[in-house]
């Protein structure tokens, strides 16, 4: 795409929160200049207030307006399209101005987009259509594009929906931005301000459909009340063509939420059950008449569902097809259904649960059902293959779960770009039947001639007014909708649009940013599970922080089978669980060989010793030290980096951003120490390199003079530096630690890593012989420098001394001498105790 050499970033807008995401219409310097370019009127074909149109009418308006500074008058309905833009539907353009000198070729929600000759077309095979290449105009005009173009665009799939996981009392499952836009206190909220501005930016990037609760669902969602609720949430979005969908509690029948009495059964196959399904979809398209559809989750993660009954999946997915085939409603059904599982039987294996639920019920689905097959056979874990069910149910719908929210991934607290990881799946070629099967036309219904599927995108955005709790981070979501649009867009450029729009077009800013988001995901897969280990968090509590040892020895079936010798899942035909075979044959054969299986993903499939040596030339143990170290070099870059753009970005979200990096460098440390400690024990294999406990710019915090506080054994004891910290003897009284330095006299940067809890804020004051160097409090806000960050971290709290609550703070360009005094007095708060774990000296320069 060819932009035009205009100076888009000669000045700094005023300070953003980022509410307005990639919308923000900036204003362009110079832009008075391309007026001419820029149509006087805009034409809009539907005068119905609410209606797509009418809003793409409006959008576009205010978007010139606020980019260029030339006001349009919008007109509905016929006007001279000479040096206008019209905006609307196919028909209604051939209705307003007679034929169409092209004939486009559109499926549902495409556009044809035309800025040549003197009147600008965008032109929609249906309404959304038409919003759609409104937005497209305008991201092109917000980016100084004038490219002359005339082409149309479909979207790769009918389906592209968010999944928000939200609850009825205002929480978010695994959502890091704050509270529900939907919900609070069992209802839905009174102002939907928020929702609709939500729309607007879901639509920007080809968004259709938003399953609004969690797929833990609750059955009271389906009182009367919260039933017209969801008719006034469907009313905000519908202007911007979002429809709305809801989650589905199976048992719901059983509960007595419609103001009649509780039926005694969830069969899905009794006839009371059926009626009673039937008559509240009925209910709820009185209320949101283009509803569009139902999530289902059952059978899974101790959810009720059909097999409660001994009833097949497809007979509950079908009981819900048929409730909404009147209304011409989609049934997603998640593939996520598994049971825990027996680490004894080597032969157990959680990834092998989805094809052999499913592919025994290909073929028995309604044609309105959906499976929707989360992107690898276990969890969103930083990589994973793809799911072997694409292959295995053709003559079945099929649709991507992608996550947006990073869950598994730093949980936004991390920066991590998503769309290359997704790329490895989408483009993954199944080879079913020896054909070109890729995983992107599998969703998309091409390869099976399928007419439904695509995708569902687990985002849970929150009040936080950077929507999902970084501003970084948006990138994914705004990603995630280009890519269910055309997944064969390219990563990088979807990137560095987005950059352009949410921030400027000042190459250094582009640059800059480009090149951390690029590095992101192979720094975090490096840093928390790499040669295909999985994220190596805490699967029973937070999913955060690093803890390996939870991996193994529990029923979840996240195994890594790791012992004194060996680690890896056996998933091999010949000697492991079989999950290898149920690829097609092309596949399963790369899969069953360890010479033919790719290094990052070797443990995800073969049981091998710590001493197997990699394509690379090095061993297993080696590669997961070597690989720890880089990825924790490379984000402490990410803030280095940042840093450079000072001045370039408004100073709001510089600095917001700049307190995430902040916390990424430190906690990146933490997983690096965490990991090769706890593999380094378990192996009883020494690095190479001698970086594996060896850490001389160190004080540990119970090496210190301790007043006040007393030693504690961290549990995993990989948490902490020497599996020990520190804590006040009480949880009323300070405690003091001190340490007279050996280090030669000059200027060095001071980190201490300590731990913080939720449930407490304890205070820090540090000094060096009496003179205070810093202070700070453990209330989830790093420091950066001297200040204290704007903003509390989003991540799942923890409340005990662990990998997730482990936190650094650093203070840069400390003068020290021999001999002085390094003082630190912490003062507990509530159940926090003022923990330390160590405090390192460092060189200028240096890592720790």
């Amino acid at each position: 795409m060819r932009l035009l050499a205009i100076p888009l970033f000669a000045g700094l807008a005023a300070a953003e929160n980022g509410l307005a995401a990639w919308l923000r219409y900036a204003p362009l310097s110079g832009a008075q200049h391309f007026h001419n370019s820029l149509p006087s009127h805009i034409v809009a074909l539907n005068s119905t207030l609410g209606s797509p149109v009418y809003t793409a009418g409006q959008e576009l308006q205010n978007g010139i307006q606020s980019i260029y500074g030339k006001q349009c008058d919008v007109h509905q309905g016929h006007w001279d399209a000479a040096s206008s833009l019209v905006v609307g539907t196919i028909d209604q353009y051939k209705k307003a101005y007679g034929s169409l000198s092209i004939n486009p070729d559109l499926t549902g929600d495409g556009y044809w987009l035309s800025t040549e000759g003197s009147t600008v077309q965008i032109l929609g095979q249906n309404e959304r259509g038409a919003l759609y290449g409104a937005f497209q105009y305008l991201s092109m005009i917000a980016q100084g594009n004038f490219t002359r173009v005339a082409y149309a665009s479909n979207p790769d799939a009918p389906i592209r929906w968010t999944n928000e996981w939200d609850n009825l009392d205002g929480s978010i499952e695994r959502g890091f931005a704050g509270n529900s836009i939907f919900f609070a206190n069992g209802v839905v909220v009174s102002n939907l301000t928020r929702v609709s501005e939500y729309a607007r930016i879901l639509a920007s990037i080809g968004i259709n459909g938003v399953v609004v609760n969690n797929v833990n669902a609750n059955a009271s969602l389906l009182r009367p009340g919260n039933i017209q609720g969801l008719g006034r949430i469907a009313d905000a979005m519908r202007p911007y063509g979002v429809q709305i969908g809801v989650s589905l509690f199976f048992s719901s029948p059983t509960s007595a939420v419609q103001g009649q009495a509780n039926l005694t059964t969830f069969d899905p196959i009794d006839e009371s059950v059926v009626s009673w399904w039937a008559n509240v979809t009925d209910q709820i398209y009185e209320a949101v008449p283009d509803m569009a559809g139902y999530l289902v989750k059952a059978n899974s993660e101790g959810q009720p569902g059909p097999l409660t009954y001994n009833r097949t999946l497809a007979q509950g997915a079908n009981l819900f097809a048929k409730a909404l085939q009147p209304h011409g409603g989609v049934v997603m059904f998640r593939a996520f259904v598994y049971n825990q599982l027996n680490e004894s039987d080597w032969k157990a294996d959680r990834a092998n649960a989805a094809v052999d639920f499913f592919k025994p019920l290909d073929g028995e689905f309604d044609d309105n059902v959906v499976i929707q097959i989360k992107y690898g056979p276990i969890d969103f874990q930083v990589r994973e293959p793809a799911s072997p069910l694409f292959a295995n149910i053709p003559q079945s719908n099929t649709a991507i779960e992608l996550q947006v929210t990073q869950e598994y991934l730093g949980q936004q607290c991390h920066l991590v770009y998503l769309p290359p990881l997704w790329k490895t799946i989408l483009d993954f070629d199944m080879r079913v039947d020896n054909e070109p099967s890729l995983v992107r036309n599998i969703v998309s219904g091409q390869r099976f001639k399928k007419a439904l599927g695509g995708y569902a995108g687990v985002v849970n955005v929150g009040t936080n007014e950077t929507w999902i709790g970084s501003h970084l981070a948006m990138s994914n979501l705004y990603a995630y909708g280009r890519l269910a649009w055309d997944p064969t867009s390219d990563p990088t450029s979807i990137l560095q649009d987005w950059i352009r729009l949410t921030f400027n077009a000042d190459p250094s800013v582009i640059n800059t940013i480009t090149q951390m988001s690029l590095e992101s995901w192979p720094a975090y897969e490096n840093y928390s599970g790499n040669l295909g280990e999985q994220t190596l968090t805490d699967i029973l509590y937070t999913h955060f922080g690093p803890n390996p040892q939870t991996q193994d020895n529990t029923a979840w079936g996240q195994w890594t089978r790791a012992d004194h010798n060996m680690i890896g899942m056996d998933r091999t035909v010949s000697n492991g669980t079989g999950n290898s075979g149920q690829y097609p044959p092309a596949v399963a054969t790369d899969y069953e060989n360890i010479a033919t299986t790719p290094d990052n993903l070797l443990l995800w499939f073969h049981h091998v010793n710590y001493t197997t040596v990699l394509k690379s030339g090095v061993s297993v143990i080696q590669d997961f030290y070597n690989q720890h170290y880089a990825g924790a070099a490379t984000a402490q870059t990410f803030l280095s980096q940042w840093q450079l753009l000072q001045g370039k970005i408004d100073d709001e979200r510089f600095t917001d951003q700049l307190y995430r990096q902040s916390y990424q460098a430190g906690h990146a440390l933490v997983w690096r120490d965490a990991i090769v400690n706890f593999y380094h024990n378990l192996s009883g294999i020494a690095d190479k390199e001698g970086r594996v406990g060896n850490h001389p710019y160190r004080i540990e915090a119970e090496d210190m003079e301790l007043e006040g506080y007393v030693k504690y054994a961290v549990s995993p004891f990989e948490a902490a530096s020497n599996a020990m910290a520190i804590v006040t003897s009480t949880n009323t009284t300070a405690g003091t630690a001190s340490y007279t330095l050996t280090c030669g006299t000059g200027t060095y940067d001071l980190a201490v890593n300590y731990f913080d809890q939720i449930g407490g804020n304890a205070s820090y004051v540090m000094s060096l012989n009496n003179k205070t160097v810093g202070e700070w409090t453990a209330n989830f806000r790093p420091w950066i420098g001297n200040s204290e960050g704007p903003r509390v971290l989003g991540h799942t709290p923890s409340i005990y001394l662990d990998g997730h609550s482990a936190i650094r703070v650093t203070f840069g360009n400390v003068s020290v001498t021999k001999g002085d005094v390094l003082k630190i007095v912490g003062t507990p708060d509530r159940i926090e105790k003022a923990p330390l774990d160590y405090i390192s000296l460092l060189p200028v320069g240096v890592v720790d």
